[in-house]
């Protein structure tokens, strides 16, 4: 099993939230380094941020970051080296950092607080160092620790995916922006105090998200792609790949074709699957969904009637109560069917 699957474990025991079929507490305990296990809560939320955050990025992709997918180690049947894999990586790690980073800064850890190196420092024109600026490089230590570490693999696959998370890591430092307050006699502004703060995680994920759709396919020996663990393992990710690409979401194989079912690869297919069609506010690439999923891939686009419950009438009653009415309303809903004589249909490339 992957370790977003020993991560969410942890959660689960704290909060009882995720399924019993996941791994044990005991697995992911023996798997990470038993010194920091104080961070092990943190590293599991911010795992499954990435999980959340994925599904959110491609939720209208004829990928969609399905559970199965959802694994790190090399050491599995479905260890792709897809640009799929790439972002898997990346927003996994960028989530561990995001998550240990936030806490570390909320005092939540009796090792860390802000980062105030800088404090007191002119950092330019009308403004110095000061506040408290999140501590990245304990956030980017902890995640590179735990993530990092359950690599084991020395292939190509394995440089890959190393790089992969230092990327993630580098998109949570890429997105921080400065924050200031002001200083002065009403309000003048004279001066400012300034820190560093992390982006709010959608901003990562969707600057990881351009990364994915801008990602960079290296050209590997084809005896090392299928060397396996048996490949030198002298190499580091910095020495494997461009220097000037380690921002970058790198990937080494074409993506298969996730318009068909194919169980040997754990690809569900786009059958079944819900798209949007004539949807206000939403992106231009969401509003082209149905075409995406159903048409291109053969399927044609099915439009199914169904009555949902929301509040509505809400009114406010002192002090100090919200009341609403539940209405029904009837919504269209478009799903990608099976078209009659299609080629898929004909069972073309299931298994």
């Amino acid at each position: 099993m992957g370790v977003l699957f020993m991560l969410r474990v942890a959660v689960g025991i704290c909060f009882a939230t995720f399924s019993a079929s996941a791994w044990s507490v005991n697995n992911f305990l023996i798997t990470g380094p038993k010194a920091y296990l104080t961070y092990t809560t943190s590293v599991a939320l911010g795992a499954q941020s990435g999980i959340e955050e994925c599904k959110f990025q491609f939720a209208w992709e004829r990928w969609n970051c399905p559970e199965n997918a959802l694994q790190l180690s090399t050491h599995n049947r479905l260890r792709g080296a897809t640009r799929e894999t790439s972002f898997i990586h990346a927003i996994s790690s960028a989530g561990v950092m995001h998550t240990i980073t936030k806490n570390c800064s909320m005092g939540d850890f009796e090792s860390c607080g802000c980062d105030e190196s800088k404090n007191g420092k002119t950092g330019g024109h009308g403004w110095i160092w000061g506040g408290c600026s999140d501590n990245v490089e304990f956030g980017e230590r902890i995640s590179k620790l735990f993530v990092d570490s359950l690599e084991k693999g020395k292939d190509a696959r394995a440089l890959m995916n190393l790089h992969n998370n230092r990327a993630g890591r580098l998109a949570v430092r890429a997105t921080m922006k400065r924050t200031c307050k002001c200083h002065g006699i009403s309000g003048s502004c004279s001066i400012q105090t300034c820190w560093m703060q992390l982006a709010d995680f959608r901003e990562i994920g969707d600057f990881l998200k351009a990364k994915y759709d801008q990602a960079l396919k290296i050209e590997m020996d084809k005896r090392q792609l299928r060397a396996g663990n048996s490949a030198e393992g002298h190499w580091t990710p910095r020495e494997a790949f461009l220097p000037s690409a380690e921002a970058e979401l790198i990937f080494l194989e074409e993506s298969p074709n996730y318009c068909i079912r194919n169980s040997s690869l754990g690809i569900l297919g786009t059958e079944g699957r819900e798209c949007l069609q004539n949807s206000h506010n939403t992106s231009r690439w969401d509003r082209h969904s149905c075409r995406r999923l159903c048409t291109e891939c053969g399927l044609q686009v099915e439009g199914r009637r169904t009555e949902a419950i929301s509040s509505c009438n809400c009114k406010f009653q002192w002090c100090c109560i919200v009341k609403c009415d539940q209405c029904k309303h009837v919504v269209n809903k478009y799903y990608c069917t099976r078209s009659l004589g299609s080629a898929w249909s004909r069972g073309k490339g299931s298994t």
